[in-house]
């Protein structure tokens, strides 16, 4: 079997292998949910493993976690080691078929089968179980989890460290960051302080708790090895990571990331894996974005985000390069949504979005986190890049509507002499046809050499060119005589396809 393992595992490239835990064992998750879903068994072979930790640490004056007579962190953990909780969850048993096709309700049939096989046999399926952890916010028990560790669950129990075991509530669940609020009915609870992520730096010694493949709570130590990470993994709309190499396994799944000064820095999520086990990449929700989600959950049941109206993708070094940008980060407007809150402040295709307030963006899941953390209503400082003069707009933010989803597109590089690809001038006949709405300038791509440039770029038959470095292209003289000017940076082009806008780079082969 091992060998077996090893062999799929050669034949499946890393993105494929990001998935949730509680799959079969042929999907061997890379990146991997903490929690036993319902439905898993509990046992330590269980090979589809999940968990996260990440690390955190307040300003250096606070840490009072390590005796430094004896270098023990037993002070800290028995302080915040009764907060953190086991989570247990059941699913009703279920009745199946066998498998059996019914026949036909027929005389003959009867005569020779028997009624026994005219209603199809139905299987039991055992009562599901599954486990994970969570941490106790207040002295009356309201829990912080993980919304994989309840999804789907009957039943939700409670069990404390002291061995006290309650029946819980399901408060509030939010897919989008994989969080969830349970209730139990309790007094005097023992609480873990939540502290600010936004103080946690790259190598701040941290402690992950909680409950690996049941076998009762485990305290683990590590170090905070980067921030800002996303992984795609589960509902995958608001990730902002902290990555940690504290060993966590199956069962850790909302469970406490503890900095040394007794606080909460994270609920321990995802681990990073290629064969279920921790090999030391943990990634733990950030405590404010949990802070932020909590507060909500527990006062309206549901999670409220504003949206800024534009779809970005980041700023690669080809795409610095073309805008003459000092930096590669920011996010790159590609398209503005009619109406919203980007169109009534100003912001413009081809802006580069480099701060809000003041806060510099790495990218555009920063961007992202920070307007969805923001109340709708509220007004924000856009700052951004246009055509190489700093702007400052003001935006008032929407309200999201939950279901729609934004999603960032990524340009990608390319390496070309000759572009290889023919084009035709966009008709509303042929945009209709493509399904290309809101655009009546542009040029369609008809056919792509796979070993040209406008290939390695990711352009296919049906794209529309819309701009070449800013400049509308409406012939395939103009798009010819646009591109012939590239020459020691790459070329920027507005392309459209059913879905959306995007901007890619196109650079001349040497």
């Amino acid at each position: 079997m091992e060998k077996e393992i090893k062999n799929i595992m050669a034949t499946i490239s890393p993105r494929r292998l990001l998935t949730r835990a509680g799959t079969s064992v042929a999907a061997l998750a890379l990146v991997a949910l903490a929690g036993y879903g319902v439905g898993q068994t509990q046992s330590p072979e269980a090979l589809v493993a999940a968990s996260s930790p990440t690390a955190a640490n307040p300003a250096p004056s606070t840490r009072s976690g390590l005796d430094p007579a004896t270098g023990s962190y037993a002070s800290i953990v028995n302080a915040v080691a009764p907060a953190v909780v086991t989570v247990r969850v059941e699913k009703k048993a279920s009745m199946v078929p066998t498998g059996m096709p019914q026949l036909p309700d027929d005389p003959m049939f009867r005569e020779f089968f028997g009624r026994r096989f005219q209603t199809p046999r139905q299987q039991r399926i055992p009562r599901q179980a599954g486990l994970g952890s969570g941490v106790i916010t207040t002295p009356d028990g309201y829990i912080l989890t993980n919304n994989h560790v309840i999804d789907g669950a009957d039943r939700v129990r409670v069990e404390l460290t002291d061995k006290r075991t309650f029946d819980a509530k399901v408060v509030g669940t939010d897919p989008a960051s994989d969080l969830a609020v349970l209730k139990v009915d309790a007094q005097g609870l023992h609480t873990l302080p939540i502290g600010d992520s936004n103080r946690v730096s790259v190598g701040d010694v941290v402690l992950a708790i909680g409950n690996p493949l049941g076998v009762g709570q485990t305290v683990t130590m590590g170090i905070i090895s980067a921030k800002g990470r996303a992984t795609g993994v589960g509902d995958g709309s608001y990730e902002d990571f902290l990555q940690t190499d504290a060993a966590i396994n199956q069962g850790n799944s909302g469970g406490a990331l503890i900095s040394l000064s007794g606080e909460l820095v994270g609920i321990n999520s995802q681990i990073l894996t290629p064969t279920g086990g921790n090999i030391g990449l943990g990634f733990a929700i950030p405590s404010n974005m949990a802070r932020h989600v909590m507060d909500q959950l527990k006062t309206d049941g549901k999670v409220s985000r504003s949206k800024l109206g534009v779809t970005v993708q980041n700023v690669t070094a080809d795409i610095a390069a073309s805008l003459k940008l000092a930096d590669v980060s920011g996010a790159l407007v590609s398209g503005v949504e009619p109406g919203s809150a980007a169109a009534r402040a100003g912001l413009r295709q081809g802006d580069v979005i480099t701060a809000l307030d003041g806060e510099k963006l790495a990218d555009n899941n920063a961007l992202r986190n920070r307007i969805a953390g923001s109340k709708p209503g509220s007004k924000v400082a856009v700052e951004i890049l246009r055509e190489g003069r700093k702007e400052t707009l003001q935006a008032t933010l929407d309200a999201k509507d939950p279901e729609r989803t934004a999603a960032a597109s990524t340009g990608d590089s390319a390496d070309a002499r000759g572009f290889g690809m023919t084009v035709q001038p966009l008709t509303p006949e042929v945009a209709r046809d493509l399904e290309i709405t809101g655009r009546r300038e542009g040029v369609v791509i008809e056919a792509v050499d796979p070993d040209g440039a406008a290939a390695a770029a990711g352009l296919q038959p049906g794209d529309v060119i819309v701009q070449v470095n800013g400049q509308v292209v409406k012939s395939a003289a103009e798009l010819k005589s646009a591109l012939g000017q590239v020459s020691d940076r790459p070329a920027l082009l507005l392309v459209a396809r059913k879905g959306g806008e995007a901007f890619v780079t196109l650079s001349r082969t040497k």
